[in-house]
């Protein structure tokens, strides 16, 4: 609607008045200062009397404005200021928000949504039992690297593996994190302060051509599926979440390959089917190509190998005598046995990295220890090396005594 400016008492600000509301005795009056920047002639609006402005207040703003200007301290545009206002609760409302709230609105239930079972449980039990209590009610802001510290203090106290504390610390990071990619936290993530414990959590069992073989037979017998999902991890090499994401169109029968998509590092690579699998897979009724191998029962993706891995191997008894978590066999372990197996055959580390899809040769060089018997080839090749150097020595000190 078209207004009429009333010009004031004070230079640089001007109003109008609203035709019906009243403030007071006297029609509600909108204030307005008047100025210039950048050789321009500029007008922002303040507000009503209604909302607090006076003439007074709209006069007093103006001259803050113009010292701002010529000072080049501060706001010097009304706008600005409200910007400025504005992004200063933001930032306050953010700084309020604990840690604590955001894994309970934000964190935990995608947590939960997508990751294993086993995964959501571990951490879930390690936020209430040791993250909460030291750093729950805290704001991100609030939470620095010596509270980290208390909480790697407090569960080595109680005996907690260097693992646990390792995990414990991951968590938090992946928390940090969230709320970054969230804009509840513009910080630094402090997680990257605190010194991890050392953990050599490299898996050292693999299964012998007789344990796989056992193995493998009990479990075609107790649940197909079970069954297929091993044999595509212990003969091609892909990891539980690898197999879970297969679909009808990674599956290429005349070429022998199968596409490998949403990798753990994020790159798709190929996996060479062995006759074994093509068979195995050519006997599956073949549904749409976006249509899963194996989906579950309740649709959406699976996301844990299925419980009968673990009966069959508690069964056979592979674990028995094993503490260490690293010399169980677990569905991991297949692909560990595929790695090993490869070296062992004399396969380079390289195109083992290839076949595993690690991003560096140092992630494979792991599994190069796996093998023994490579190892002694080496040194036998070394041995015989030796020995064929200190033949010609002597037979050369031979010919100059002749």
């Amino acid at each position: 609607m078209s207004v009429k400016w009333l010009p004031s008492q004070a230079k640089g600000v001007r109003f109008y008045q609203h035709p019906t509301r009243k403030h007071g005795v006297r029609f509600d009056r909108y204030f307005a200062i008047r100025y210039q920047s950048g050789g321009e002639r500029k007008e922002e609006g303040c507000g009503w009397a209604s909302e607090g402005w006076t003439l007074e207040k709209a006069a007093n703003k103006l001259h803050e404005l113009r010292e701002a200007a010529k000072t080049g301290e501060g706001a010097a545009r009304l706008s600005e200021r409200r910007e400025l206002s504005r992004d200063k609760k933001e930032k306050a409302k953010r700084d309020a928000v604990t840690i604590g709230a955001y894994w309970d609105k934000t964190y935990f239930p995608a947590c939960k949504a997508e990751k294993t079972y086993r995964s959501w449980t571990r951490e879930k039990s390690l936020w209430e039992k040791w993250i909460s209590p030291t750093v729950g009610p805290l704001p991100f802001a609030g939470i620095a690297p010596i509270h980290l510290e208390q909480i790697k203090s407090s569960m080595a106290r109680k005996k907690q593996a260097p693992r646990s504390i390792q995990y414990a610390l991951a968590v938090i990071r992946q928390v940090f994190n969230g709320a970054r990619r969230h804009g509840v936290y513009m910080g630094d993530n402090p997680v990257s302060q605190v010194r991890s414990p050392k953990v050599d959590n490299r898996r050292l069992r693999f299964l012998t051509r007789e344990e796989a073989e056992t193995l493998l037979a009990a479990l075609k017998r107790e649940n197909p599926t079970a069954w297929e999902m091993s044999m595509l991890s212990l003969f091609c090499g892909l990891r539980a979440s690898e197999i879970f994401g297969l679909t009808w169109a990674c599956v290429d029968f005349p070429k022998g390959l199968l596409t490998i998509k949403d990798t753990k590092n994020t790159r798709s690579r190929y996996a060479y089917m062995t006759a074994q699998i093509k068979e195995m897979l050519q006997a599956k009724e073949t549904g749409e190509p976006s249509a899963l191998l194996y989906p579950p029962k309740k649709g959406g993706k699976t996301r844990e190998a299925p419980g009968t891995f673990e009966r069959v191997v508690a069964e056979l008894k592979l674990n028995e005598g094993h503490q260490d978590r690293r010399d169980k066999v677990v569905f991991h372990t297949l692909r560990h046995s595929y790695a090993s197996w490869l070296v062992g055959s004399g396969v380079s580390l390289y195109e083992v990295k290839e076949r595993l899809g690690h991003k560096s040769i140092s992630m494979t060089e792991r599994y190069s220890h796996l093998a023994p018997e490579a190892g002694r080839g080496t040194v036998a090749v070394l041995e015989k090396f030796l020995k064929e150097v200190e033949h010609g020595k002597e037979q050369k000190d031979g010919a100059s005594a002749s």
